[in-house]
């Protein structure tokens, strides 16, 4: 499976505000504005309660916030250097 370097799930978040100023959107979702700035800059992840709010603001799939968030992690995780782990045999 080739993966390839996914948006942060904030950027998609701000398509989805459109011109609708951070401080509104922070109110409407009722977080800290500070909250949604690090989430729109990419430097904070998605948690299943924001995905949870913004699937009832925007009328989404919660699942799809999580999802975005999953693959950005993934791919930067692919990214580090890590461990060789060894395999396990599968028992019969």
């Amino acid at each position: 499976m080739t993966m390839y370097n996914p948006a942060h799930p904030g950027e998609i978040l701000r398509e989805y505000l459109g011109t609708v100023k951070a401080k509104e959107a922070a109110k409407r979702l009722c977080v800290a504005r500070s909250t949604l700035s690090r989430l729109l800059n990419g430097r904070a992840a998605f948690t299943a309660a924001m995905a949870l709010r913004l699937s009832d603001a925007f009328g989404t799939e919660p699942g799809m916030w999580l999802d975005l968030q999953q693959q950005y992690d993934l791919w930067h995780a692919s990214k580090r250097k890590r461990p060789k782990v060894e395999k396990f045999s599968r028992a019969a």
